[in-house]
């Protein structure tokens, strides 16, 4: 119940986030994306945590998740039409926050346990988002003192810590209870342009991610360059990294993501995890990455 209790009070703030995110914006009231706000915040308002049904969990999920698409559709309409933005969201040096997981922590049962992921968002996660404020305070203060004596040091763990939040932003969205199966479109149409099939590209993204040397990710990317897919490992969250890319499918394999559920069985952990992917947020984010195109070298 306690973590039932934790994720509907993480869903909440982020509505109330949202309310504030659209007024700042100036929003018009009329909007249809404050309708749809509205309906969420009624629906949240009305549930009773202790006799919440299955039908009801699964309904604020797709909220979540609808919400959040229509926020992108949203504003991505404002950018087409040329609208300027007065108040373009900007994160303060040292204000990164903990984004709320757009599931529950049991949602992707059995594929990944509801221990694990409460413990990989809460406790794993926090800690980038810590690690990566602690880091911007520091260098902002060496740059107001002149004393870069610790500019090495601190500049490792906004690379560090910074890359930890932003990939497992990304690995969180990358996941969804009803995912698996195969893209569609244009995205499977470049993944079998590039790699030959999608099952080449499965295989080969599998054994990346298995054979990540020590802990990291195994990461498909968009390179605006060369125009193309790639699959990269990375050895932590940073080593190894291909500068000039666009993450569009992330995988962890630190041992934190598994080792509860899986122990030492990375292989099995990797080969499941295909039955929870998200290929509609992936085709989003490709949708958008192969927009951007730099003169080819």
């Amino acid at each position: 119940m306690g973590q039932f209790n934790d994720y509907i009070k993480n869903v909440m703030k982020w509505n109330g986030d949202l309310v504030q995110f659209l007024e700042s914006e100036q929003v018009e009231k009329d909007a249809e994306i404050w309708s749809r706000l509205d309906n969420f915040t009624n629906i949240m308002g009305s549930i009773s945590q202790r006799n919440l049904s299955q039908e009801e969990l699964e309904k604020i999920q797709s909220e979540v998740e609808e919400l959040h698409h229509e926020m992108e559709r949203y504003f991505n309409k404002r950018q087409e039409v040329g609208m300027v933005y007065t108040n373009e969201p900007f994160i303060e040096i040292g204000n990164h926050i903990l984004p709320p997981l757009p599931y529950a922590y049991d949602a992707l049962e059995p594929y990944i346990s509801e221990e694990i992921m409460k413990l990989h968002h809460t406790k794993h996660h926090q800690s980038y988002v810590d690690g990566l404020n602690k880091a911007e305070k520091n260098l902002e203060k060496a740059r107001k003192n002149g004393d870069f004596s610790l500019v090495k040091h601190w500049s490792r763990e906004l690379a560090f810590h910074g890359s930890g939040h932003y990939l497992h932003t990304i690995f969180w969205h990358n996941m969804s209870p009803k995912g698996g199966g195969a893209p569609k479109g244009d995205l499977l149409k470049e993944i079998e342009k590039y790699f030959g099939s999608f099952e080449a590209f499965k295989k080969h993204f599998s054994e990346a991610a298995k054979q990540v040397e020590g802990v990291g990710w195994a990461i498909l990317v968009w390179s605006p360059r060369s125009r193309h897919l790639e699959i990269l490992q990375s050895e932590r969250h940073m080593l190894l990294t291909q500068w000039d890319t666009i993450p569009l499918l992330v995988l962890d394999v630190w041992e934190h993501a598994y080792y509860l559920q899986y122990k030492n069985n990375r292989p099995e952990y990797v080969d499941k995890w295909w039955n929870i992917v998200s290929w509609t947020n992936v085709q989003e984010r490709f949708s958008k990455a192969k927009l951007l195109k730099w003169k080819p070298y």
